[in-house]
């Protein structure tokens, strides 16, 4: 996982090169356009740090895009917009046990229940660049 300064999203598919675009990710043969994007609060990170002593660097989240101010799980079913690119909120995302071996943090399971991230639909081509607003 790495920080990129700007990404490509194309509606219907998702973020251009992320591993659920390209078709390889873990979850990839369940159909559904859920996969396309994950969004997480910037919040989240410092309550994991505060609460459970668990530091959790964003790259290693394993989410596509980290917001700050904005309370996802009000957008389930709604669209929105990051910069130019328009979404609809789907459901929010659940951690599970292949998430927690996979950032090898014990407890991240359970500390990261019912705000392990929003899962979104792109519904709009567009550029998202680090700093955009989300509308």
């Amino acid at each position: 996982m790495r920080s990129l300064d700007e990404v490509r999203a194309v509606a219907g598919k998702g973020l251009e090169g992320d591993r659920y675009f390209l078709e390889v990710g873990t979850y990839s043969k369940k159909p559904g356009p859920d996969r396309q994007v994950t969004l997480m609060e910037s919040e989240v990170f410092d309550a994991l740090k505060r609460d459970y002593d668990i530091n959790l660097p964003h790259n290693e989240s394993r989410r596509n895009l980290i917001t700050s101010g904005v309370a996802l799980p009000h957008l389930v079913g709604k669209t929105f917009q990051v910069g130019d690119v328009k979404f609809r909120g789907l459901r929010i995302n659940e951690p599970c046990q292949y998430f927690e071996q996979l950032v090898g943090k014990p407890g991240i399971e359970k500390a990261l229940l019912h705000r392990s991230g929003l899962n979104a639909e792109v519904l709009t081509d567009g550029i998202l660049r680090v700093g955009d607003v989300v509308k």
